[in-house]
């Protein structure tokens, strides 16, 4: 319901725009269908394998890797795959839904969604480039370390 609702209010400050000003408004659709068409073969792509991987791994498997009565160790299975994926926020979070349909466990999906998020095994070069070694390995180990309270946190608030 409350993705009606921002639905309905986006499209309401784009009537309003519109109505505004109708040049302005093209322009701004125009500019935002850019990023989109580039993003959607990637994001198309990712959630074809996401269902695929899906598909093929049953609810068991899932459930003994990293479901509830994996414990410590299904979270740091998840940590570390989360840590070296790069997938964006837009589809780990649907994807993470349909982890926890098929048994996976609140505090493994919490830590894979925040080592996802907030770890970057993957641009970690980039970001020694930009940062500085210092920094960019205290940022990610931190967040690390801190995906781990954050799952905690979820375990003991969604029980």
């Amino acid at each position: 319901m409350f993705s009606y609702i921002l639905y309905g209010a986006a499209g309401l400050g784009l009537l309003i725009s519109y109505l505004k000003d109708k040049k302005k408004t093209k322009m701004a659709l125009m500019k935002a269908w850019k990023p989109f068409n580039n993003l959607l073969p990637d994001f198309a792509g990712i959630l074809a394998l996401v269902g695929l991987a899906l598909t093929v791994i049953s609810p068991e498997i899932i459930s003994r890797i990293v479901g509830a009565e994996s414990g410590f160790l299904g979270m740091i299975s998840a940590s570390l795959v989360g840590a070296i994926t790069l997938i964006p926020g837009f589809i780990s979070f649907p994807m993470a839904y349909s982890l926890l349909e098929r048994g996976a466990g609140v505090m493994q999906v919490s830590v894979f969604v925040s080592t996802l998020m907030m770890v970057g095994f993957v641009t970690l070069p980039l970001e020694k480039k930009h940062f500085g070694a210092k920094a960019a390995y205290l940022r990610n180990g931190l967040s690390y370390a801190f995906s781990f309270v954050v799952a905690l946190i979820m375990g003991v608030v969604i029980r």
